[in-house]
């Protein structure tokens, strides 16, 4: 599995388990493994796989440690994107876009073997994947910000 597919992955474990209580996540994550493939007819009749859990061990137990790791450090993570998002606070934020925000933002201060610069396009690409009409300009946006003030708002 690419490192885009595990991404994608990571980031709708994320989002699926940021609908349930804290004390939940972990057993949310779990579950993510479980969920049954969905698919969709495309406007020309063919079918398009839109969620599909078939990987191998290695790559679920990885999915599994890098999603905790970025639930286990949400305030802090939280706490960067509230500092630098003018005028949005996370409360206010579309769950997808805070998403997106939170698992950049871990890739760039804590993922060593993901350069900078791909976390934030990265970010970008899932955000015109999943987000809105504005959503690549706000997450690039906001990214932009915390690397250009990377000292003062690491974690």
């Amino acid at each position: 599995m690419t490192r885009r597919e595990l991404r994608e992955h990571c980031f709708k474990m994320l989002f699926c388990a940021d609908f349930y209580p804290a004390q939940e996540t972990r057993e949310q994550l779990k579950r993510y493994f479980e969920a049954t493939p969905e698919d969709e007819a495309t406007p020309e009749g063919e079918i398009q796989i839109l969620h599909q859990v078939d990987m191998g061990e290695k790559d679920r137990e990885y999915l599994l440690r890098k999603a905790g790791a970025v639930a286990d450090m949400l305030p802090e993570l939280d706490d960067i994107i509230d500092r630098v998002a003018e005028g949005w606070k996370t409360r206010r934020m579309g769950k997808v876009e805070l998403t997106i925000l939170r698992l950049a933002l871990y890739e760039v201060f804590h993922d060593e073997e993901i350069p900078e610069k791909v976390a934030i396009n990265e970010a970008v690409e899932l955000a015109k994947k999943f987000g809105g009409d504005d959503a690549p300009s706000f997450i690039n946006g906001v990214l932009a910000k915390v690397v250009r003030n990377q000292d003062s708002v690491s974690t």
